[in-house]
């Protein structure tokens, strides 16, 4: 359980937490990186101590209910988050919601996986339709007027935006950590998986963000705080829609898939930024990514109960 939990906290944090901050970490490039950090394990904190006084000691907000820790807990458990460290160094968005639950549970992974593509497809025309109708004359105007430094009140613009979606995140995914603990944590498990937690994003945050942080940075305009502002907040709301929608944990990496994948293509085929064949290629190669994803998570739900079974 303690290997599964500091592996799975890791890994998630290099894969799920950057893709949540990404364009946080982008737009704010220029700052010492403690300074963001700082910031955003302060939302952290608020998040763990409100979901543990609340919900009886549960981080995870009651969405581990279906999800009982397993007896015996073996090593099978500690495979998917080696497997997502694996996959995170090259860069690869996986969706560690399939890759670390589908194993606890595979009987859940219909329910996961329904609700997941709904939130990518939801993104992706929410995206289209803002991008396209509303947004794409101020877009113009971002990537016109992009060599100039925006006004000061983007600045807390997004950074209220990155702490919207930074806690919606967090509500959604921790379940994909504190499965590997119990479902009622002690004030020392929840000091000491919070201390974890804060030493873990300042490694991501002193990395600027590692492999996983090109998804974001290779799309239009992401270094831009105004544009980063306006993703943050659609995201946030994308997930707070979900978050009361069910306790069924979902994939929020399919989320910001879709969301990023509206986005280009609404603003390449408005703005012209780039031709929408190399739109398709950056949108189809996100989402092939994520597919790769899925498709290791099943491999590893079915397979490895196998191989924990006593031989006869």
């Amino acid at each position: 359980m303690f290997a599964g939990f500091m592996l799975s906290a890791y890994s998630i944090v290099a894969n799920d937490a950057i893709q949540t901050l990404g364009t946080f970490l982008s737009s704010n490039s220029k700052r010492p990186w403690w300074v963001l950090w700082s910031f955003a394990c302060t939302v952290l904190t608020a998040v763990f101590i409100y979901g543990w006084l609340n919900y009886d000691g549960d981080v995870s907000y009651g969405r581990l209910a279906n999800f009982p820790i397993p007896n015996p807990f073996s090593w099978i458990y500690i495979v998917p988050p080696i497997a997502l460290l694996f996959l995170t160094n090259f860069g690869i968005p996986v969706s560690t919601t399939f890759l670390i639950l589908t194993v606890f549970n595979p009987g859940n992974l219909t329910s996961m996986l329904t609700k997941s593509l709904l939130g990518y497809g939801l993104a992706f025309i929410v995206s289209i339709l803002l991008y396209n109708f509303v947004t794409q004359k101020i877009e113009k105007q971002f990537l016109a007027t992009a060599e100039k430094e925006a006004k000061p009140y983007w600045t807390v613009l997004q950074w209220c935006s990155t702490a919207f979606l930074w806690s919606q995140w967090l509500i959604q995914d921790l379940a994909n950590i504190f499965a590997y603990l119990p479902r009622h944590l002690t004030l020392i498990w929840l000091i000491f998986a919070l201390v974890v937690m804060l030493a873990l994003h300042a490694i991501i945050f002193y990395r600027s963000g590692g492999a996983v942080q090109k998804i974001v940075t290779s799309k239009t305009n992401t270094q831009d705080i105004r544009s980063a502002t306006i993703i943050d907040f659609i995201y946030g709301l994308i997930l707070l829609f979900f978050k009361e929608y069910s306790k069924m944990p979902m994939s929020t990496t399919w989320v910001f898939i879709g969301l990023l994948a509206g986005r280009e293509v609404a603003i390449s085929h408005r703005l012209q930024t780039r031709s929408m064949k190399d739109t398709g290629k950056i949108v189809f190669s996100d989402a092939f990514k994520a597919l790769i994803g899925l498709v290791v998570s099943v491999i590893l739900a079915f397979l490895l109960p196998l191989f924990a079974q006593p031989i006869s």
